[in-house]
């Protein structure tokens, strides 16, 4: 656990030292997200922060090799598939910012991002970071075979495209992220998956280090490259931390840690299918916006999402029998209702 640590701090330290350094370069070169009739801001605001995330991740796992830290509960060094795991992991990952780093430079197209998207991820797969089972009620655990390439293209794309899409309120993607990663390190940790827990952990401290700038009101964004960082790098750990044991539960569990993110990609893209729109499609429909035409502020509207994804991280802990687990639960709930309660007396005042 001291080698966990010691990633989520150096994450974090190095994001708050380098952030107010890529912010200066963003307004110098002019790479900044100019507001329009979708956007929330109301000036132009740099949005290449994903360059301060990937380095503090990259910087605390390179720092935590150096110093012998990728070892198991035990202490002994990891097994050569998970070391590659965190390599594939990582590799991936810088692959995925920098699509998303062009497209804040050069504005690619929708389809050219999701050819490089799923060009990535299946070299990905084919260096290990790959689902090879699926849950089917009332059968159990279900060996997937040939279907291992497309389901994981599946999981590693659309949880990618899904922290962007959420990436519309200062703060929000940062947190929700955040918060994944921290539930993901404990449950990693817990069914003896460190590899995923370091990977975890260094996601954790960078997402959270950069909340610092990005919470509300925003000096800085991390633009689509960071997003699709995050994104991808919240798949991955899911898939070799849990998904690679052969239990039901720990199958199911990263996406019921990543429910949030995933139901409102879902439901938005099959709400503009059946509008006849295109699935990339820009529009207001995502649960951020609605929250926000309800009358929150934006600071509301991220307490309301960082609480539904606590919520949806204390039933992981539940299904993963964590020690103290139901307390946790409980907790969340109470939360939850609490920040529900709120939001619908301000709907119902709204209203009248």
């Amino acid at each position: 656990m001291p080698f966990h640590l010691l990633a989520f701090l150096l994450a974090t330290g190095v994001v708050l030292w380098t952030t107010p350094i890529v912010r200066s370069w963003g307004l110098q070169g002019g790479q900044v997200d100019v507001p329009d009739e979708r956007k929330i801001h109301r000036q132009p605001i740099v949005r290449i922060g994903g360059v301060s995330i990937f380095a503090g991740y990259l910087v605390a796992l390179l720092v935590v090799w150096w110093a012998g830290g990728f070892v198991d509960a035990a202490g002994n060094p990891l097994k050569a598939a998970a070391d590659a795991q965190i390599w594939a992991t990582t590799l991936g990952g810088m692959c995925f910012f920098l699509i998303g780093l062009a497209d804040d430079f050069f504005s690619l197209s929708p389809w050219s991002r999701l050819a490089m998207q799923m060009a990535v991820a299946g070299a990905v797969w084919a260096a290990g970071v790959s689902i090879d089972f699926v849950t089917i009620p009332g059968v159990g655990l279900v060996p997937l075979g040939v279907l291992s390439l497309p389901l994981t293209l599946i999981w590693l794309v659309g949880m990618t495209n899904a922290i962007n899409m959420v990436d519309g309120v200062d703060g929000l993607a940062a947190g929700v992220s955040g918060i994944a990663a921290v539930v993901l390190l404990i449950v990693s940790q817990f069914m003896g998956q460190p590899a995923a827990a370091l990977v975890a952990a260094a996601l954790a401290g960078a997402c959270l280090g950069f909340l610092r700038y990005n919470f509300n009101p925003a000096q800085i964004f991390m633009g689509d490259g960071g997003a699709y960082f995050m994104g991808f790098t919240l798949a991955a750990i899911g898939t070799i931390g849990m998904v690679k044991r052969v239990t039901t539960v720990a199958v199911i569990l990263p996406y019921i840690i990543l429910a949030v993110p995933l139901l409102d990609m879902t439901l938005v893209v099959i709400d503009r299918l059946r509008r006849g729109k295109s699935p990339f499609f820009p529009d207001k429909r995502h649960l951020h916006h609605r929250l926000l035409q309800a009358g929150l502020s934006q600071r509301g509207t991220v307490a309301v999402i960082y609480t539904l994804t606590l919520w949806a991280g204390s039933v992981a802990l539940v299904l993963a029998r964590f020690p103290g687990a139901p307390v946790y639960a409980a907790i969340a709930t109470l939360l939850l209702g609490g920040v529900g309660w709120g939001v619908w007396q301000r709907m119902s005042r709204r209203g009248s």
